[in-house]
């Protein structure tokens, strides 16, 4: 009778421990995965890249620092970064004769759930907007034309700048990280970052134009990746047609028109850059699409890494005592 009942609770713990696996193993991130090695043909592997950890870095030129890393809302576990000029003029123009005093915008970098795309948080400093001109839209979008995914970034600086440099932590925070992203990759993004300024400055009262103009510019670059991974290679009036359907389509269209000179040139050099032809560039950019195409403001993730934060460790350490009860309750029978 008592091995009957044995029997009946040991399958009864079967299924628990199937059930107990699932919320395990989908709550646990394990950002390295989603690096891939580099290789000679850009269209049989990736260009994009996410983190292995969390990093802080600071422009060279950035003060109050302790209240800059409560905003851009630091870890114990981050790793800590200066922007320099000597990195400005690496990772976004060799030909600026910018100073270290100059580089004042600061970033965290967070690595995310797989599938998740760049989100982006520009967040006040004591109670200022001290990012001036780019938007978190285009901080999102242009971080993943460079071959950057499935990431939070969060930017704010001591005083008023226009945010500009801000990429140059990204980029030197995923180089720290072990990857260099393709400089080719990251030069055609810094020019979609300027090329949409005008346009967003131009509609600078319609909080949504923002998200909706970035969604047109990936969808775009979506519809180009798409296109040469079946061997074709867009011309520049078949990019022009296609971000002027997109820009239609997100009935932006009128607003946009007269400023897509530089964003259709921005976009013909991302064609030219090996991450256009990249296996994954579509998927990755469809998420940080979805991300952008419905925000408006500075906002657009508000969580940090679960497993990171107190709540997140209660969490474990709560399953953690839950697993030696129920060990000790096997026991009981043998």
């Amino acid at each position: 009778m008592k091995s009957a009942k044995l029997a009946k609770t040991l399958t009864a713990a079967a299924l628990t421990l199937t059930l107990l696996a699932v919320p395990v193993s989908s709550t646990v991130v394990h950002a390295a995965d989603q690096v891939t090695s580099s290789s000679t043909s850009a269209s049989s592997t990736s260009q994009t890249h996410t983190l292995k950890k969390s990093y802080v870095v600071y422009g060279a030129g950035a003060t109050d620092k302790g209240k800059l890393s409560q905003v851009l809302a630091v870890g114990d576990d981050f790793t800590t970064l200066t922007a320099t000029a000597d990195d400005y003029q690496k990772y976004i123009n060799p030909n600026d004769s910018t100073t270290n005093a100059a580089m004042v915008s600061s970033v965290s970098i967070v690595p995310t759930d797989p599938g998740s795309g760049v989100q982006v948080n520009v967040k006040k400093f004591n109670g200022d907007n001290n990012i001036t001109k780019v938007t978190a839209q285009q901080y999102a979008m242009v971080a993943q034309m460079a071959g950057v995914t499935d990431v939070t970034i969060t930017v704010s600086a001591n005083r008023p700048v226009s945010g500009e440099s801000a990429l140059t932590g990204v980029y030197k925070a995923i180089a720290t990280d072990g990857v260099d992203l393709n400089s080719q990759n990251t030069q055609s993004a810094n020019q979609m970052l300027g090329a949409t300024n005008g346009a967003i400055a131009a509609n600078k009262d319609d909080g949504s134009y923002p998200g909706k103009l970035m969604a047109a510019v990936g969808d775009t670059t979506k519809s180009i990746n798409q296109q040469k991974k079946q061997g074709e290679t867009p011309t520049k009036t078949t990019i022009q047609t296609t971000l002027n359907q997109n820009l239609q389509e997100r009935n932006i269209y009128n607003q946009t028109k007269n400023y897509t000179g530089p964003i259709i040139n921005a976009l013909v050099q991302f064609n030219n850059s090996p991450i256009s032809s990249s296996k994954d560039y579509s998927s990755h950019v469809n998420d940080t699409i979805k991300n952008v195409k419905n925000s408006s403001g500075d906002i657009m993730n508000k969580a940090r890494k679960f497993l990171n934060s107190a709540d997140g460790q209660a969490a474990q350490q709560k399953a953690l005592s839950w697993w030696d009860k129920f060990v000790n309750w096997l026991r009981n029978w043998f």
